[in-house]
């Protein structure tokens, strides 16, 4: 999606950036493995096809995308390829913004990263998109996803026996009014953004 092209997300935890092509070869990476295609329920794309996909995330405008950055490894060495830890997506819907978070670095994992992604995707939502309407599809062997947005609020409203799948819905995300959201509009990401406004403290759950 266009709208969030120069769009940088500071939080305490994590930097949300858009993704970009030189984030693909460090994500084609994260995808050759079994187990994190099984929890996002993604298929292996060669390359060429993740570089395909970066453009379709980049430009259709039912998607939108932010690739994760640990915020503590990117304050250190300014290199977003190195602080890079995971992604977070929303797929636009009649019924609402369907969510998906993945933590690929372990250790990085149960440090509330994911969490905080969250938090600041549906807050970025409601500021840029006016919905407040938010679920996930998490397959039923993800407990850790599953547990994670019940803890955000979001309730179980079916579940998928065929798919193996549950949904998870919340149509009143209230994102805590302590949280102040800021995001910078640049040239091209963050090779632009202001030192000043990196260092920000700007979300605090």
């Amino acid at each position: 999606m266009l709208i969030n092209k120069n769009t940088i997300i500071i939080g305490t935890k994590v930097v949300l950036v858009p993704y970009t092509f030189k984030h693909v070869e460090k994500y084609h990476r994260w995808m050759q493995c079994p187990v994190l295609r099984d929890e996002t329920g993604s298929e292996e794309l060669s390359y060429q096809e993740e570089i395909e996909m970066c453009e379709s995330w980049r430009n259709d405008d039912d998607k939108l995308t932010f690739i994760v950055l640990s915020k503590e490894v990117f304050d250190k060495n300014k290199d977003e390829v190195e602080a890079m830890i995971g992604d977070i997506n929303g797929f636009i819907h009649s019924e609402g913004i369907e969510l998906s978070v993945m933590i690929a670095e372990k250790d990085f994992r149960g440090q509330g990263c994911a969490e905080e992604a969250v938090k600041l995707m549906t807050k970025y939502c409601q500021l840029t998109l006016g919905n407040d309407n938010f679920f996930a599809v998490i397959n039923d062997d993800n407990v850790k996803s599953i547990k994670l947005f019940e803890k955000l609020g979001f309730v179980i409203t079916e579940k998928m026996e065929v798919f193996k799948q549950t949904k998870l819905f919340n149509d009143k995300v209230k994102v805590e009014n302590k949280l102040v959201l800021d995001y910078y509009q640049t040239g091209d990401a963050l090779e632009d953004c202001p030192e000043n406004a990196i260092s920000h403290k700007n979300a605090s759950f």
